[in-house]
Parts: C-alpha cells; structure tokens; sequence
C-alpha cells in the first residue's frame, strides 16, 4: 500500500471512530435536562447531573493527560473506557431516582471524557497535515450527532414522556459498545514513555502559559463561549417545544446545526489560512450572538420557520470557535506539553463551561417563569450579552504569536 492510500485509510478510520465517539454525547444531550424534570429532579440536582462532564474533565487533567497517555496505547484505552461507559449509559436509562441516576450518568462521564482528549490526540498523531485534515476526521463527529438524532422519531411521539424518553441513553450505550469495539481496530498509537522524565508535569506547563496575555484572553472567552454554548443545550428542547415543535422532532431540527457545521469543518481549513485566528475566532462568537439574538426577538411560533433556519449557524459557532482553539493549541503551544494544553482547553469547553451553564440556565428558566411560562426573550438577552463581551475582548486584546496555521509571524 503507498503512502497516500495508507494515509487515506487511517483518515476514513479516524472518520469512523469520531462519527461513533460523538453519537454517544449527541443521543442523550437535547433531551437530558428535560428528562430529568419528568423525573422530578430540583434545579440543584438537574446541576449537579450536567456537572458530571465538568467532574471527569478534572479529573481526565490528571488522568487521561498523565497517566493514561503513558501507560496505555490509545487505542486500547478508548476500548476499555468505552465499555464500561457503554454499560453505565445503559444502566442510567433504567433509574428513576436521583442518587442511582446520578452514580450511573457520572460513571459513564468519568470514563468517556477523557477519551473526546484521546480521540483528537490520537488523531493529530496520525495525520500528516492536521492543520489541513483535522477538520475532515472532526466532521465526522458532525455526521454522528445528525445521523444518531433520527432513530428518536421513531422511538419517540410527539409528547414523550419519561418511559420513551429514557431510550436516549440505551442508544447512547449501544453505540459506545459498538465504539469500544471498532476502537481495536484503530492505528497503533503506543504511550508515550518518551516524554516519562521532565514531562509528568506537563499539566502545570501548560497552566503557567496562562501568564502569556494571548492565551489568557483565549483561555477567558473560551470559558465565555463555552457557558453559553452549553446553555443552549440546557433550554433548546423545552423552547423548540415552546415554538410549535413536537418532542420527537426537536432533536432533528437541533441537528439542522450539524448539517450546516460539515460545511464550515470542509472550509475551516481554508478560512483559517485566509482569515488567521483572530478573525475566524470572532466570527464563530458572533454566530452565537446572532442566534441567541434572534431567538430572543423572535421566539414565538409564528416565527418557527425562522428558529429552525437559524440552526445552520451552529456550523459557523462550534467550528469557527471551538475546532480552531484545538487547531490553534496544536499549532502554537509547545509541543511536549500540546496533549496537556488540549485537556486544559477541554476543561473549559466540556467540563467548567458545562458545570456554569448547568446552574446558571435553569435558574434563569426558573427566574424568567410567570405562571408556567418562561419568557425566552428575556433569558436569551443573557447568553446574547455574553457573546458580545466575548467579541470584544477577542477584538481588543487576542493578538496570536501567529497569524495562522501556516505560522506566519505577526508584525
């Protein structure tokens, strides 16, 4: 085989394993904190539970970026955590009460966050352009989260209650066994016993970088973007609801914002070369100022055409923003402490961002309820201020080593 078609292989393999990796997440995400208020879970536990992601992203720091990278091959270590994940999925859609729902649902978080840090490593390490074919493997995880939101229409009616609903997480389960399967088949990728000496504590390299003004702004408006984009996976069901949606339906129309997210991660390359980092960044805030904008002034169902279109600048927020900081980590940040630098990254877009969100949305539901109805207007004001503070600072104060992958120096 040449080169070029073994290359080629590993990145329909890469493909796959991020298809399946990012269904798992994307089966139970827009239904999950309306199925815990079927249940009858209080604000606070509802916190706790979307906490969990922000529990194992700490806990994957030290584990997964210190231990599990030296001591076991990538591969082998997503099978193992993808199989007891698999199982705790599975056993979390068969709880009712809070206390064992919660011990399933983190047992699951604790072993499959740290592989989302694995998955990209393992990928940057068996690409020869990452810069340049990162966001083909990464557009996989696009296709999963589409391709997995479908079998809910017919699993689920248009008012689903709890014993339909909890069907999210068998799903999620059977596709991570599935994952831990498919995973041995993936490139050998060995630990890494080479960087076993000076580098046990790249975690703390990877803090102190925050000393540099450009990566503590990005490590700022990172935390900003990533509250208010995992707010809206905190209030999108019950507001698609709200505009005129049935519950079996919103998961597909949320998925609008996948379809349109392929689209950017095929270009993403491109732009990041013509714009830089800065500019690309910015525009990926301002798809999130834009679409809490609109749901805020145009919220009702008569509008409902118009919240459905405006899914597509999904695309533009998550790939804009969150796939160029990974780009951008692999880029600039020194590279025997890049593996350490995504898992601090990963901290904020997965775990600190989903805790806050977790506690600030639905007490702003609660805040913004008047006899049983929330006023969506007035909660979506919040995230849209929030993007606009973002955009300033990236504005103002973001100035990169680079002006982007090629690695340009800026004057």
């Amino acid at each position: 085989m040449t080169d070029t078609a073994a290359q080629s292989s590993i990145k329909i393999k890469l493909f796959l394993m991020m298809i399946l990796e990012i269904a798992i997440w994307g089966a139970w995400q827009i239904k999950i904190f309306s199925y815990m208020t079927m249940l009858g879970f209080n604000p606070d536990q509802q916190w706790l539970v979307g906490s969990a992601f922000g529990i194992a992203s700490i806990v994957g720091i030290f584990f997964s970026n210190q231990f599990a990278d030296r001591n076991f091959s990538a591969e082998r270590f997503l099978a193992f955590s993808h199989v007891i994940g698999g199982l705790a999925l599975i056993a979390t859609a068969f709880q009712t009460s809070f206390w064992p729902f919660f011990a399933c649902f983190i047992t699951y978080c604790l072993l499959y966050v740290p592989t989302i840090s694995v998955t990209n490593s393992l990928a940057f390490a068996n690409l020869k352009d990452p810069a340049k074919d990162f966001g083909f493997v990464r557009m996989g995880g696009t296709i999963g989260w589409i391709v997995v939101s479908w079998p809910f229409i017919f699993l689920l009616s248009e008012k689903a209650g709890a014993s339909e609903t909890k069907w999210v997480f068998i799903v999620a389960g059977i596709i991570s066994l599935v994952l831990a399967v498919f995973s041995l088949t993936l490139p050998h990728t060995p630990p890494r016993k080479d960087v076993e000496g000076m580098d046990k504590v790249a975690w703390l390299k990877a803090l102190k970088l925050l000393g540099n003004p450009f990566v503590l702004v990005l490590f700022i408006v990172t935390f900003i973007d990533s509250t208010i984009h995992n707010g809206y996976f905190v209030v999108i069901d019950g507001f698609l609801q709200k505009v005129g949606i049935s519950a079996n339906m919103s998961m597909v129309v949320s998925s609008i914002g996948q379809v349109a997210e392929i689209v950017t991660m095929l270009i993403l390359g491109t732009v990041l070369k013509k714009l830089g980092w800065k500019t690309t960044l910015i525009i990926g805030i301002i798809g999130h100022a834009a679409r809490f904008s609109i749901f805020a002034f145009f919220g009702t169902p008569e509008n409902q055409w118009l919240i459905i279109a405006v899914q597509v600048l999904h695309g533009i927020c998550y790939a804009f923003f969150f796939v160029t900081v990974y780009i951008f980590v692999d880029a600039v940040f020194p590279k025997d402490i890049r593996s350490s630098a995504q898992g601090l990254f990963n901290l904020l877009i997965l775990g600190i961002g989903m805790v806050v969100a977790s506690k600030i949305f639905p007490e702003l539901v609660v805040k913004y309820t008047v006899n049983g109805v929330v006023d969506y207007h007035q909660l979506f004001l919040v995230p849209t201020g929030m993007a606009l503070a973002g955009i300033v600072l990236l504005a103002l104060f973001f100035k990169p080593p680079t002006y982007g992958p090629e690695g340009e120096v800026k004057h």
